[in-house]
């Protein structure tokens, strides 16, 4: 039962990070916003941006955690523990 639901919290198509990554922005702008309110001036804005930013980071982690490997991007490592060489 319990591998049934952790089925659910597990992001699989692109559409899914998208809206993952949408609620992310949507939480940062707000949380950014109560800066703004809290820390009036320039602390404000950093503490807004430092909150938009880690959206940014976790986004492209995200989107690149659902490519589809091509076999092009695999590291030296890969190779070498399957008994291949690298070009």
């Amino acid at each position: 039962m319990i591998k049934r639901i952790t089925k659910l919290f597990v992001i699989k198509t692109r559409f899914e990070a998208y809206a993952v990554i949408y609620a992310l922005a949507l939480g940062a702008v707000d949380r950014g916003y109560h800066y703004l309110e809290q820390y009036p001036g320039t602390g404000g804005w950093l503490l807004f941006l430092a909150c938009t930013g880690a959206v940014f980071m976790a986004g492209a982690k995200i989107l690149d955690s659902t490519k589809r490997d091509s076999g092009e991007r695999r590291r030296q490592s890969d190779f070498a523990s399957q008994g291949l060489e690298t070009a």
